[in-house]
């Protein structure tokens, strides 16, 4: 099982995440994100946006089973983050949750 917490610090600090719906929902029009992670408790319109454009661009979207504060707690953010994109995962094994590695 893999440390959702963990590998997503790792991924931010080795690799390239961009926090926030706007510019996640960004990504998933142009497809370029590797995975975007979406929080539970995320607006039903950002939620409708991001699985509808990712599917679109064929990005995976794993939601994540928090709150946007525990999502931006886990990113060390002292404010909220209700969705991110990975762009780059480094030396992260986070595309594990979208179903690649």
């Amino acid at each position: 099982m893999m440390d959702l917490a963990f590998e997503l610090r790792k991924a931010d600090e080795t690799g390239k995440v961009i926090k926030g719906a706007k510019k996640a929902i960004q990504l998933a029009k142009m497809g370029g994100a590797k995975l975007i992670i979406v929080a539970k408790n995320a607006r039903p319109d950002i939620k409708e946006d991001i699985y509808y454009y990712a599917k679109l661009s064929g990005i995976p979207v794993y939601e994540f089973d928090g709150t946007s504060v525990e999502l931006g707690t886990i990113l060390g953010r002292p404010h909220t983050v209700s969705a991110l994109a990975v762009v780059d995962p480094g030396e992260s094994k986070i595309l594990a949750l979208g179903g690649k590695e």
